[in-house]
């Protein structure tokens, strides 16, 4: 799984936790990290916040779902971004859960990721 998350307390934290339940996971901190990142690993899961340095979540997203080898891939929306239209663009866009930060415990996003990587 590939996370890619500016804020080095969260990312730090949530790279923890993941890996403490048995997830195996590369950091990305922002979003050209990330497609740079995408061009030497295919991950089962990317786990992609929206306000990122570079390139937005939208930007990066745009550009995994334009990529042949790449559009295949699980994406789910970690944001503190929680007004409807962005939810609604995230969904278009592919994501198939957002999990709004403040509303959502690592807890459950960590067993909700559990839940699609088993499939």
């Amino acid at each position: 799984m590939i996370l890619v998350q500016k804020q080095f307390f969260l990312s730090h934290l949530l790279k923890t936790r993941f890996e403490k339940a048995g997830i195996n996971i590369q950091r990305a901190g922002d979003g050209e990290e990330a497609l740079e990142l995408l061009k030497t690993i295919k991950p089962d899961l990317i786990l992609l916040d929206i306000i990122i340095p570079k390139k937005s979540g939208f930007e990066v997203m745009e550009e995994i779902k334009a990529s042949p080898s790449l559009k295949d891939i699980p994406i789910v929306i970690v944001s503190n971004l929680g007004q409807e239209a962005d939810i609604v663009r995230g969904k278009d866009l592919g994501a198939i859960e957002y999990f709004i930060k403040a509303q959502t415990s690592i807890d459950v996003m960590i067993e909700k990721i559990k839940g699609l990587l088993r499939g």
